[in-house]
């Protein structure tokens, strides 16, 4: 992200992405909601958190990046190793999080706290210079399929997106429990996606 219209397409594809999630909910409907996804053990309305949950998760991400920036860059290549080697645990909790996320708060609620994290997302993407954009650091590569061994803060703005879009792919809110062929913006993403955050889970948490 080096120019000016870099910065705002980021914006702008979060801005498309806000409204997306919005419209989802809004027609989505209680026996929708409760369906299963495609590709996930989550329901629909899980998996609406689980892509809400990213954008939460880069407004932790950010400030982390800001501390290895004043660190020597091997730390956070330990760091990122450290956390790949608890890849199981990490993909227990990122099931069973999105499952009680989806539990505590309210579907109608969910567009609404969308709004505000992208929102202090774009603010911030704003006000980053040009030498913040280029800083980055490690990131666990078994985590998430989208996380690149070393991402810059361009990037990590980026991400989000990219999970939401993909996952948008696995809603069944269509008529008959079909697959939301939503907007890909050109990007299938990995098909070990779709199983990655399950293939480590002990199967007695596993439903069918």
């Amino acid at each position: 992200m080096t120019t000016d219209q870099d910065r705002a397409a980021v914006a702008a594809e979060m801005e498309q992405a806000r409204r997306d999630f919005r419209e989802l909910l809004t027609r989505a409907d209680s026996a929708g909601l409760r369906r299963q996804s495609d590709g996930t053990r989550w329901t629909n309305r899980q998996l609406l958190f689980h892509m809400f949950f990213g954008y939460l998760v880069v407004r932790a991400l950010l400030v982390l990046v800001k501390v290895f920036d004043r660190l020597p860059r091997a730390a956070s290549l330990v760091f990122a190793r450290m956390l790949d080697a608890a890849h199981t645990p990490f993909h227990l909790v990122n099931y069973l999080g999105s499952c009680a996320g989806a539990r505590i708060i309210p579907a109608a609620r969910m567009p609404v706290m969308l709004d505000h994290v992208i929102g202090v997302l774009q603010r911030r993407l704003r006000c980053e210079t040009s030498t913040a954009l280029g800083r980055g650091m490690y990131y666990p590569t078994s985590w998430d399929p989208f996380f690149a061994e070393y991402m810059t803060l361009a990037q990590l703005y980026h991400f989000p997106t990219q999970h939401f879009r993909y996952h948008q792919r696995q809603l069944t809110l269509g008529p008959g429990g079909i697959a939301h062929n939503g907007d890909a913006g050109g990007h299938r993403g990995p098909r070990c996606h779709r199983i990655r955050s399950l293939r480590n889970l002990p199967s007695s948490i596993i439903v069918d």
